[in-house]
């Protein structure tokens, strides 16, 4: 099965059915993917607040009606209850389950966001011939919780997560500018090279993803990440939190070319 060449409903549907439960890094190649974020109304205004304040690693795409779990805007039609491959449930701050559909989680009162992600510029990285390693290795990308502050809003606060992906030193330029044409899913790299300037002690373990290898003549090149959400509500501890399993993207019917900003 090519995931690669599957269209994006194709692919929710097997999802759906509890038969792709697996990162989607490769997955509908040039269509968008997109991070999770659910929460109560109650503190749907402060989250959309902390977004708005931190578009770096939640830049909004879509938000949900009320209680409604169709994203309108990117995929209408589709259910977020069923069809992303993995789902996390976050208790109080405490990650207390990670499933296949929210069945058993869905509440009345729910509002999901859909934030853009970094997997939704690579395949115009991999056009520009700039390598990345998560595909080929076939495992996830390697995310980290950075020392860097977002800023608060309301009930939320904390600390940036990023994705890392190794670049050859000839072609950290190019990546800077084939990434800049998608500031809806992150843009340009937030950090380029050291990554204790940044916070992170050890790239061999990652707090979300898998460690990948960097070769020699290669450079880190870290982006802002959509899962900095997780983090932030293990840190504020909300009364519920929902989200995607990292690097379990929900798959978009919006093309990535869509998004590009020249």
């Amino acid at each position: 099965m090519d995931t690669a060449k599957m269209t994006p409903a194709a692919l929710r549907l097997l999802m759906r059915k509890g038969e792709l439960a697996r990162p989607t890094a490769g997955m509908a190649e040039g269509f968008v993917q997109a991070n999770l974020a659910i929460v109560p109304k109650a503190l749907a205004y402060d989250f959309l607040l902390f977004a708005q304040r931190n578009p770096k690693p939640c830049p909004v795409l879509d938000v949900t009606d009320l209680g409604s779990a169709e994203p309108k805007l990117m995929a209408p039609g589709a259910d977020l209850r069923y069809d992303a491959p993995k789902y996390r449930i976050y208790k109080a701050g405490e990650l207390v389950d990670e499933v296949v559909n929210l069945e058993r989680y869905w509440r009345d009162d729910l509002i999901a966001f859909l934030l853009g992600c970094s997997f939704t510029f690579e395949t115009a990285l991999l056009k520009a011939g700039v390598p990345v390693r998560h595909i080929e290795a076939g495992c996830n990308v390697p995310m980290y919780i950075t020392s860097v502050a977002c800023r608060p809003a309301g009930q939320f606060h904390g600390n940036m997560v990023v994705s890392m992906r190794p670049v050859p030193h000839d072609k950290v330029v190019r990546a800077v500018q084939v990434t800049s044409r998608f500031p809806a899913v992150h843009g340009a790299p937030v950090h380029i090279g050291d990554p204790a300037a940044i916070g992170i002690r050890d790239l061999d373990r990652p707090e979300f993803g898998d460690p990948v290898a960097i070769k020699p003549g290669e450079v880190p090149v870290f982006w802002a990440c959509g899962v900095t959400p997780q983090a932030v509500a293990m840190t504020t501890k909300p009364e519920i939190m929902i989200t995607h399993a990292p690097g379990h993207m929900f798959l978009c019917d919006i093309r990535d070319e869509d998004l590009a900003s020249f």
